[in-house]
């Protein structure tokens, strides 16, 4: 028998899909177990691959049928034109990853939701075919209080503004693939605790994987396990766009594993985000600061990361706003550049590798070729509680630079190697050198600072 046949008509699901199953591949098994489960046959409501004409009216009453029988829809490999299609309170949708593929047809919007309970996308493409999308829609997908959302092995591409937006969402979005999006590849705001997992993104043009919040709190969202490439900023700005991973207000979140690539700016930033876990990720040739917590967080942990290539490796900073409590541990850091995509607004540009400002242990991390400093405590008074330990430091502008401004808190510097450096550790007032080596003979001290036992040569 055809399979596609097989799979388009539904005849002997149960007995056909029951007796191949022992030697079926994990595709089949997913469109077997989905006929198995009694799911609702396209072709019953006029819904046919190819067809040449828009098939969103019969597209549209087969996922109403289907919420009223409780069912799940099969799609068959092939194309399906469609527009403005509200999926009901429950949809679950499933086709044949890499075969079966939803073209959007114009006109306004492709797929949305409100106030759903089950929404469960899984195994075919979308093509947003650049078309543009209404003035309303944020984006090709877009959820808004489901409940519980699913996308599994899909793709979508090209679309005209973000691919996928998501607002009070909780569910995951896994094993897909992301690209040409306008703007961001996936927008999340006010999650309850998304799973963002082994995804491909790719080529979006103002954002990779966002996960916001209009105000601070709890998020619990998780992104792991992401590959994240060609990120742009088409929109400028100094952060706000061009980011792989950009967490904003939303506390509680880990980014962890993730292999991010070729963004603008950062490949992870952290912005009013409390409690972040950016752990064992791969940033590599970020246009600005690779990995930065910024503003007003309480609590970064920020460990066994690799980057290569930044203006900044990574950022610790505005404790003028509140940023503070942090550790930067296990890290490398290597091959940064001392330029950035804008004008620095500061004097002390780039080229740093590691920046940090208030309530923070910088311990066991290894730096090599930063232009500027290898180390940057503080900024003008804005030091406190600092403690750069045990990390290893090479082929730098500067080993340590350490503000010694009036009203600069405390700051140790001990036991760091420090090889090939212009010079070890240099207090600065602002961005001008105010001392000489004080990992040396320099005899200036200062109350707040304690630096011993480095080794430099």
């Amino acid at each position: 028998m055809d399979r596609r046949k097989f799979l388009a008509t539904g005849i002997g699901l149960a007995l056909g899909g029951l007796a191949t199953r022992a030697m079926a591949s994990p595709l089949s098994d997913l469109t077997v177990t989905a006929a198995i489960r009694g799911s609702i046959n396209a072709e019953e409501f006029g819904v046919r691959p190819g067809a040449v004409d828009d098939q969103s009216r019969n597209f549209q009453k087969m996922l109403d049928a289907a919420d009223e029988r409780g069912a799940p829809v099969f799609l068959p490999p092939g194309d399906y034109v469609v527009s403005n299609i509200r999926f009901p309170r429950e949809t679950r949708l499933i086709g044949v990853p890499g075969t079966t593929r939803i073209v959007y047809g114009g006109g306004g919007f492709l797929f949305a939701a409100e106030d759903a309970s089950t929404v469960d996308l899984t195994g075919f493409s979308i093509d947003g075919a650049n078309r543009p999308l209404g003035e309303q829609a944020q984006a090709l997908v877009e959820m808004r209080r489901v409940a519980s959302f699913t996308m599994d092995r899909c793709e979508v591409t090209d679309s005209a503004r973000s691919a996928i937006a998501l607002e009070r969402v909780s569910g995951s979005v896994e094993r897909s693939t992301i690209t040409g999006a306008a703007e961001y590849a996936l927008y999340s705001v006010e999650a309850g605790r998304m799973r963002i997992a082994s995804n491909v993104v790719a080529d979006c043009a103002d954002g990779g994987i966002l996960v916001h919040r209009w105000e601070a709190a709890g998020d619990g969202s998780i992104v792991i396990n992401n590959r994240i490439e060609r990120i742009g900023a088409r929109s400028g700005g100094t952060g706000q766009y061009g980011n792989g991973i950009n967490v904003f207000r939303a506390d509680n979140v880990i980014v962890s594993n993730n292999h991010v690539a070729d963004c603008a700016f950062s490949a992870i930033r952290a912005n009013s985000a409390s409690n972040v876990h950016i752990t064992g990720n791969q940033c590599l040739r970020s246009g600005e600061t690779a990995v930065y917590s910024e503003f007003s967080f309480e609590g970064a942990v920020i460990s066994s990361n690799i980057v290569d290539g930044a203006a900044v490796g990574i950022s610790i900073a505005n404790s003028n706003e509140g940023g503070r409590m942090a550790v930067c541990n296990g890290n490398i850091v290597r091959n940064l550049v001392d330029e950035a995509p804008y004008e620095a607004f500061e004097a002390v540009g780039f080229g740093i590798g590691i920046s940090v400002e208030a309530d923070t242990a910088v311990t066991g991390n290894v730096i090599e070729k930063a232009p500027r400093y290898g180390m940057m405590l503080g900024w003008g008074p804005f030091l406190r509680n600092v403690a750069a330990t045990g990390n290893v430091i090479r082929m730098a502008g500067e080993g340590i630079a350490v503000s010694v401004v009036e009203g600069a808190g405390s700051a140790i510097v001990a036991d760091n190697i420090i090889e090939a450096a212009g010079r070890g550790v240099v207090g600065y007032r602002w961005a001008d050198p105010a001392t000489g080596d004080l990992a040396g003979d320099d005899e200036t001290r200062f109350a707040h600072l304690r630096v011993e036992r480095n080794l430099v040569s």
